[in-house]
């Protein structure tokens, strides 16, 4: 593939809007053009000049395997040559919700769509269906998509840009959106249809839930009949075999989930229980409805993944990441700037500052962090050194299967040494 990053994004600047087909990919954050990537393989990946860099992107947490896993290329190549949509029931799909629900307990059934925004979407709907009720709790900072009443107040790109929401978004979307800080239980009554929440918070950079914030959700939801959703679009499936649920010790009323069930291919998916789920059309009220949904190749590729990926698997990750977090946040400090490196399982954050600070417990407290103007630098640092961050201060690293001890051995040396030019001066 010929050409440069520069002429590649001139090109898609005439077509595409902002040259970018999701805001999050565009530099507008940290400055520079972005580079066009042509192929990926494992840790890696390549742009149209031949530069290769350590990726801690990953497709934002899709690419659990690293990319181009041989058994999933595989899959994906057996699926094809037996044709890649038909707009009826397939044997993948089946097989993909058999997976998911044989590992996340209380989790009956699901209903496949092709995003998580349309997964968080119909969740939300069917809530509302299932209820009777309308407004709908989610917390400030965390990002469930683009639909129009739940943008408010949103982390990842919508903070990256400095939106409060989006223009288009009318006042009677959001009438039903009530937002609260993350972290803190809301005063509930019975108007309220549904709690959206992340249950680990990564599009405000990393943020834990506090000690039994989800159990006290759950006992709120409990109190006044609403449900509880849990969006595991990034915890499904990554922070362990049965995402947050399990890992915390709370079960939702209904679970979103996206990225990894589907191995690099557009995918999402809503369940629950089969007494809930039953309010869906065709069986119920509440009409959903996708052509793509449960796409063959998608499905082929996500169960390729579930079912490669053992428990064992799952330890080894969280216990090299909880190494790399450490010496990260050490590479950082001991060159000059300050760093906090808050970590879940295999997920975690980055914070850099240039004075001492504690990790933040929400947005309002993350913003003063990705806000203070260093990550651009370090940022531009990083990819200098061969290491691709994420181009925003509010996303968190992936770290995929693919990345082993030298790989991230590689990113703290680069970390501390872009630290150390940032802190002694050539950095703005």
């Amino acid at each position: 593939m010929s050409g440069t990053n520069q002429s590649w994004f001139d090109r898609a600047r005439r077509v595409i809007p902002g040259g970018v087909d999701s805001p999050v990919r565009s530099f507008r954050s940290v400055g520079g053009t972005p580079y066009t990537v042509v192929r990926g393989e494992g840790a890696y990946v390549e742009d149209v000049e031949g530069h290769r860099y350590l990726d801690f992107v990953q497709s934002y947490g899709a690419s659990l395997l690293g990319h181009a896993h041989p058994a999933v290329v595989q899959a994906l190549r057996e699926q094809a040559g037996r044709g890649t949509t038909f707009g009826a029931p397939t044997p993948g799909e089946v097989r993909l919700a058999e997976l998911m629900t044989d590992r996340v307990p209380g989790l009956e059934q699901i209903r496949l769509v092709s995003s998580g925004t349309e997964a968080v979407m119909s969740a939300v709907r069917l809530a509302r269906g299932a209820t009777g009720r309308s407004r709908v709790v989610k917390f400030d900072g965390c990002y469930h998509g683009h639909s129009d009443a739940l943008l408010v107040a949103g982390g990842s790109g919508v903070a990256q840009l400095g939106l409060p929401g989006s223009a288009g978004v009318t006042a009677g979307a959001v009438t039903d959106t009530v937002v609260a800080p993350y972290n803190e239980v809301p005063d509930l009554d019975e108007t309220i249809a549904a709690v959206l929440v992340e249950p680990v918070a990564a599009n405000m950079n990393l943020v834990a839930p506090r000690d039994s914030f989800l159990a006290d959700l759950r006992a709120a939801c409990d109190r006044v009949g609403a449900l509880l959703i849990f969006d595991e679009v990034i915890t499904g499936f990554r922070l362990g075999p049965a995402g947050a649920s399990a890992h915390y010790g709370v079960a939702p009323d209904l679970w979103c989930f996206g990225k990894v069930i589907g191995g690099g291919l557009p995918v999402g998916a809503f369940g629950g229980s089969a007494t809930l789920l039953a309010s869906l059309a065709p069986d119920g009220p509440v009409y959903q409805a996708g052509t793509l949904s449960g796409n063959p190749l998608a499905t082929a590729a996500g169960s390729t993944v579930l079912e490669l990926v053992t428990l064992s698997d799952y330890d080894d990750l969280s216990a090299r990441v909880g190494r790399f977090a450490n010496d990260l946040r050490d590479a950082i400090t001991g060159a000059g700037l300050y760093a906090e490196t808050p970590r879940v399982g295999p997920l975690v954050g980055l914070y850099v500052a240039r004075e001492p600070f504690v990790a933040p417990t929400n947005f309002t407290e993350s913003k003063v962090i990705g806000e203070n103007g260093l990550y651009p630098s370090f940022f531009h640092a990083m990819l200098e050194r061969g290491v691709a961050l994420a181009p925003g201060a509010y996303e968190i690293l992936f770290v995929s299967m693919a990345h082993g001890d030298a790989e991230l051995a590689r990113a703290v040396s680069a970390a501390g040494s872009a630290a150390a030019e940032i802190a002694g001066g050539d950095g703005a």
